[in-house]
Parts: structure tokens; sequence; C-alpha cells
């Protein structure tokens, strides 16, 4: 993970959150909770389990510094979708 911000800085982890959370709340639009912030989080933690998926299928070794920018916005949809069902879940029926 250190190695992984390190190659790419924060400001460049806000800047590809941020695009790559926007671009899945795009994709996939609804109601979700929370603005700029809650959307670059989104977009990291994309791209980090998309990083993390591709290392336990081998499409990535470990030494590769991680997904790319598609893989991370496939990441973000993932986190979207489970999401969204966990809050429909609890969400009271009217």
């Amino acid at each position: 993970m250190e190695q992984l911000m390190a190659d790419y800085g924060i400001v460049g982890w806000i800047i590809i959150g941020g695009l790559a959370g926007a671009i899945a709340k795009l994709i996939m639009p609804g109601k979700d909770p929370g603005g700029c912030v809650v959307t670059i989080l989104l977009g990291v933690a994309g791209a980090l389990l998309a990083g993390f998926l591709g290392r336990q299928l081998g499409w990535y070794d470990a030494d590769d510094a991680g997904a790319g920018f598609i893989a991370a916005i496939v990441g973000a949809l993932i986190i979207l979708v489970v999401y969204r069902m966990i809050m429909g879940v609890r969400r009271p029926r009217l």
C-alpha cells in the first residue's frame, strides 16, 4: 500500500479517485449520500478493491502498482452495488 501511494502521491490519488468515483456514479445514477469527499473515497476504494481482486485472480503481480483507471471505475461500481444492496434492505418500506 505504501509503495502504491508513493507511486502516485496523495494528490494523484485524490484526482484519480474523484474521477473514477464520479464516472461510477454517472454510470449508475441514483440517490447516494455524500458529496465530493464521498465520491473521492468511493473511487479510491474502488481502485484498491480492483487492485486486490486483480492480484487474487493473477491479473497483477505483487510488484505492479495496482489497477488501472478503468479497473478503478469497475471497483467503484462494485462498491456502489454492494452499498445499495445493504442500504436497500435497511430502508423501511412505506
